[in-house]
């Protein structure tokens, strides 16, 4: 991907519905709020019958999202115990414990959201997804791919909406297709339906009743413009949508982030934004958005995990910090990375090691 940013406010209690509106159901999946249980680790999601790492759920009013038992951290961190690398394993389970954004690609979309939301419901916690499969994504670059054409990615989304039905969702729209429009990296003549895409989606997830739905607005760095940035947030559907998302997949600060999405919201009405958080606890690479490097944000070494996931972010018009982009997954075949979206461990380490205690 190309940039692949308290209190009792109207976000934070939006979201405390979500999270309470939730059917309770079975509890298979947590038997306690935080941190590594005791017990036999439950069995995945997916009917696998392969045992996951303990973790828990966190405290729904500090953060209202699905931690997933059986994702590729707590996996991961099961075995180092097992193998009995306790400093290793105690990074990881920096990064197993928290909820992070399941990424909906073009694999069975229906299966895969309805297993989500119904794991999520069950364990009376809000599905956090991104949707990531919009015609000529990427550009051709690390993260290429997407639905074939319009009607493909209709087709796409019906399945996708069908999954969620009326469990509770937060769902992050379409990351870098609005930026890469106004970059001019997208080629002009697939604008309009990419507006027109990004329009039906979001009006499609709205009509669910459980779901909030924010349209990925690139970061500070990258379209520099907030007028421009707002501009096609509102030709993309921005005023049915819950509001805009910021950061997802990059490193830049979230003072930055949250200084920009106040002059955005201030140009859309007071739109409210949440940020991702899952790697800017040290900010962006020396010299990234400065004529440096120019794949600064592809798996730049040295940065961290910035602040957990949480809805208590202090700010009036921020809903969440979230961590969108899962740490540990590469960005690219770029700096000694696998393919994107594959787990690297070496920098997932990394990552956890440098946030400190």
């Amino acid at each position: 991907m190309d940039g692949l940013s308290a209190g009792r406010r109207p976000g934070a209690a939006r979201f405390r519905r979500a999270a309470r509106g939730a059917a309770v159901g079975i509890l298979v999946l947590v038997t306690g709020c935080s941190g590594l249980l005791g017990g036999s680790p439950p069995e995945r999601p997916d009917g696998s019958g392969e045992k996951a790492a303990p973790v828990g759920q966190r405290p729904a009013g500090q953060v209202p999202y699905w931690v997933d038992p059986g994702g590729t951290a707590a996996r991961r961190l099961a075995e180092l115990r097992r193998a009995g690398r306790e400093e290793e394993a105690g990074l990881l389970e920096r990064i197993a414990a928290q909820p992070v954004a399941e990424w909906i690609g073009a694999d069975d979309p229906e299966g895969r959201t309805r297993e989500l939301t119904e794991a999520a419901e069950r364990a009376d916690r809000t599905a956090l997804l991104v949707l990531y499969n919009i015609p000529h994504r990427d550009c051709g670059q690390y993260s290429q791919g997407g639905a074939a054409d319009g009607d493909a990615y209709r087709a796409w989304l019906g399945a996708v909406a069908e999954g969620i039905g009326d469990r509770s969702a937060t769902v992050i729209v379409e990351p870098d297709a609005l930026p890469h429009v106004l970059d001019g990296c997208t080629p002009g003549e697939f604008h309009e339906e990419r507006y027109a895409l990004l329009n039906e989606t979001v009006r499609r997830l709205k009509d669910l009743p459980g779901t909030t739905v924010y349209l990925d607005a690139g970061n500070p760095s990258w379209i520099r413009d907030p007028g421009a940035m707002a501009g096609a947030l509102r030709r993309a559907g921005a005023d049915r949508a819950d509001g805009f998302a910021l950061n997802v997949s990059n490193y830049r600060t979230t003072g930055e982030n949250v200084a920009y999405g106040r002059r955005l919201s201030a140009l859309l009405g007071g739109k409210h934004f949440v940020i991702d958080t899952s790697r800017n606890g040290n900010g962006p690479a020396d010299g990234a958005g400065d004529g440096g490097d120019a794949e600064s944000w592809c798996n730049p070494p040295g940065r961290a995990l910035g602040e957990a996931p949480t809805t208590d972010t202090g700010e009036e018009l921020v809903d969440a910090y979230l961590w969108i982009k899962r740490p540990g997954e590469s960005d690219g075949t770029c700096k000694g990375g696998p393919e994107a979206g594959a787990w690297w461990e070496k920098y997932a380490l990394e990552l956890a090691r440098n946030a400190g205690e």
